[in-house]
């Protein structure tokens, strides 16, 4: 209790409801080409739906990144997408058609780059920018109403879409000048339908923003059109100011001169294939584990040395699994055997990664047309559906819940000797069986050494309760280390592990955290050991069934076991 230096009454509060939580262990992580969204600027998604809607329908370009991620999806329901760089790509653009050509290009790579490189910068070359870089940007079209004449107005193409023509917004008019017309309408126009699938969609509408850079509205919110359309849109930035009386503050003096545009067609975006550099540098984004919580990372097609860098990064971050497959030309070789193992030799020897032998064959529906996608989005997908219908310390191969959703065929279905080869090699099997369905066959990791984490079930498990009894032990950091900090400790980690093995995920435990392991010079040097011993659960691999015929007369506890 506090010190006091009268008589009274001091209440004081102390919570010892501390509890190990729970933690995420179905979030996938993708990186690669997409037709749009944002660079360097991660984004978590739902679904396939959601998918689109941030990163674009696939294309030739995009495609084995696209299908790797909308595959996840179909088994779960999150997913963080880090959208690749090409030195190439860049930025559809509005340009101003009193200005003539602008003949340098532009990259509005996220939100973050837009306001620390352009928002405070005026071009008039460039009124408005795509959202994001592509040339998926150069399908919009801005039309802009900045003319308070009622005739004006309505000679506007896109007057339909608005009540009234602009005038002066109430703040202006209240504290600067009441006929400033700092107001404006700004219709954004899906031009060639790649966004709405309609041309000539009107997609977004902002009705009464503000030319005024000092404009508020009721709610003390910001009107000028830069930043409304900055928080608001899903398409376009604004740049530079239409007019030279734009894109100040109102004062008592100064109008602003009205202007109408009735289109102006995006130009210049641009794709272009990003290099294996450049989605390591995708990857990047997730490599810090107090930046993004990840469990799943999913390589889509990746070269012998991206598989690498992203092991690498599962690796450092010892709380996530990376997820490999062959390259097409593998599996279709004249002995994919050898080719995919050769592939799996040229990665390193680590428990934080799986790798699969196959390619699917299905149907994209974007494009009408069939094609081969990798099956690593597929595996994590079904470890995500895994931690959902049973934990993650189940495994997730076999015909329990192993099963491939939409495989049409497989590039390569291993029979019982190539998969012996295989899996020999740390490389789980997905094979197709008449009428059983496509199955991942195996649960190994790459973990070349006979360890129990040579297991999918077992890494996972024991990111489990890595990740989650080191959260819950943060309660104790800057506690003394005595017999009360190692006792609360102690009944803070067996309670959750009894849920664990209750939960089949482990056979037993101990855990030791007194005098023993906490020495007076582990105490000195300011630290605290807990030490936690597991017996993990084992999946199985292989079933021996043995039948035994007998003789009529022969009793059954003469023979048992000796067979």
């Amino acid at each position: 209790m506090a010190f006091q230096v009268s008589p009274g009454v001091n209440v004081s509060e102390i919570d010892a409801t501390t509890v190990v939580p729970s933690v995420s262990t179905s979030t996938g992580a993708v990186a690669g080409a997409f037709q749009w969204g944002p660079i360097d600027l991660l984004r978590q998604v739902g679904s396939e739906d959601q998918l689109v809607e941030l990163y674009g329908k696939p294309d030739s370009t995009t495609s084995l990144t696209f299908f790797t991620a909308a595959n996840f999806l179909a088994y779960s329901n999150s997913l963080f997408v880090s959208r690749s760089d090409a030195e190439t790509l860049n930025s559809a653009l509005a340009l101003n058609v009193a200005s003539g050509s602008f003949t340098a290009n532009v990259k509005v790579k996220s939100e973050d780059h837009y306001f620390t490189s352009f928002f405070t910068a005026a071009n008039s070359n460039i009124l408005f920018a795509a959202r994001y870089p592509g040339s998926l940007g150069n399908s919009l079209k801005v039309a802009v109403c900045a003319n308070a004449n009622a005739t004006a107005f309505s000679s506007w193409a896109y007057a339909p879409y608005f009540d009234a023509a602009p005038g002066t917004s109430a703040s202006v008019a209240a504290n600067h000048k009441s006929d400033a017309n700092d107001e404006m309408h700004i219709a954004i126009v899906d031009e060639d339908g790649l966004f709405s699938g309609t041309p000539n969609t009107v997609i977004e509408r902002f009705a009464n923003v503000s030319k005024a850079t000092n404009a508020k509205g009721e709610s003390g919110e910001s009107l000028y059109y830069r930043d409304v359309l900055y928080v608001n849109s899903r398409y376009v930035y604004a740049m530079g100011p239409n007019n030279s009386t734009w894109g100040v503050a109102a004062n008592a003096t100064h109008a602003f001169a009205g202007e109408n545009l009735n289109g102006v067609s995006f130009v210049r975006g641009t794709d272009a294939v990003p290099t294996d550099g450049n989605v390591q540098t995708a990857y990047a984004q997730f490599a810090s584990t107090d930046n993004v919580d990840i469990s799943l990372v999913m390589t889509a097609n990746a070269s012998a040395v991206l598989a690498a860098n992203v092991i690498s990064l599962a690796v450092g971050r010892e709380d996530c699994v990376a997820f490999v497959s062959p390259l097409l030309a593998n599996v279709q070789a004249a002995d994919p055997v050898s080719s995919i193992v050769n592939y799996r030799n040229s990665l390193t020897s680590t428990s934080y990664a799986v790798m699969d032998s196959g390619w699917k064959y299905q149907y994209d529906k974007y494009n009408d047309l069939y094609l081969w996608i990798p099956g690593n989005g597929d595996i994590a997908g079904l470890c995500a559906r895994t931690d959902q219908d049973r934990d993650p310390w189940f495994s997730p191969a076999g015909f329990n819940r192993g099963q491939l959703k939409n495989v049409i065929k497989l590039a390569f279905n291993p029979n019982q000797a190539q998969r012996d080869t295989l899996y020999k090699a740390g490389v789980n099997p997905i094979v197709s069986f008449p009428g059983e369905g496509t199955v991942l066959f195996g649960d190994k990791t790459l973990l070349s050494k006979p360890s129990a984490f040579d297991r999918i079930n077992v890494r996972r498990l024991f990111i489990v309760l890595e990740k989650a009894i080191a959260r819950a032990a943060r309660a104790s950091l800057f506690e003394f280390n005595d017999e009360f900090t190692r006792a609360q400790f102690v009944n803070l980690v067996e309670p959750f592990l009894r849920l664990v093995q209750g939960r089949r995920g482990i056979y037993d435990f101990r855990v030791v955290c007194d005098e023993t392991n906490n020495t007076s010079e582990v105490i000195d040097r300011n630290e605290f050991i807990g030490d936690i011993y597991i017996k993990p659960a084992k999946s199985i691999n292989f079933i021996q069934l043995n039948f035994v015929a007998v003789r009529t007369g022969v009793a059954f506890d003469e023979i048992v076991g000796r067979f």
